[in-house]
């Protein structure tokens, strides 16, 4: 079978405050952003043209829902420790460091994750090698 995974859609409760959070704290920007009968929508996605996410929110949703945890999460491959060591200490006076940086058996590598606005869990790596 041929096909690409393109994109992961995921509910918020405050589009503005994901959209800065993402924006703030990964490489992806917003490509699309509309509102259908209530409900707001944002497509982000880094200039790699990679996967992009989908976030919604519908006019009912109040509170966080947390989707990706407490093991469920995106992945982000960063290109040294250092920068995996700076998203942890911006996360940190954020108040979203989830887990510290720490060096984890191959192919795991050195990883560092916060929580976005809704709790979900975004990690940040170097040395996983994947292409």
């Amino acid at each position: 079978m041929n096909g690409k995974l393109t994109h992961l859609a995921l509910p918020c409760h405050d589009i503005e405050k994901t959209i800065q959070w993402y924006e703030r704290f990964t490489p992806m920007n917003v490509i699309h952003q509309r509102e259908d009968n209530g409900a707001k929508v944002a497509w982000i996605q880094a200039d790699d043209k990679s996967i992009f996410l989908v976030f919604l929110q519908s006019p009912d949703t109040k509170e966080p829902q947390p989707i990706l945890s407490p093991f469920a999460h995106l992945g982000i491959e960063m290109i040294s420790r250092e920068e995996v060591n700076a998203i942890a200490e911006e996360g940190r006076g954020h108040a979203c460091l989830i887990w510290e940086p720490r060096q984890e058996p191959d192919p795991v590598g050195y990883v560092c994750a916060l929580s976005d606005p809704d709790g979900n869990l975004v990690e940040f790596s170097y040395g996983q090698n994947i292409n």
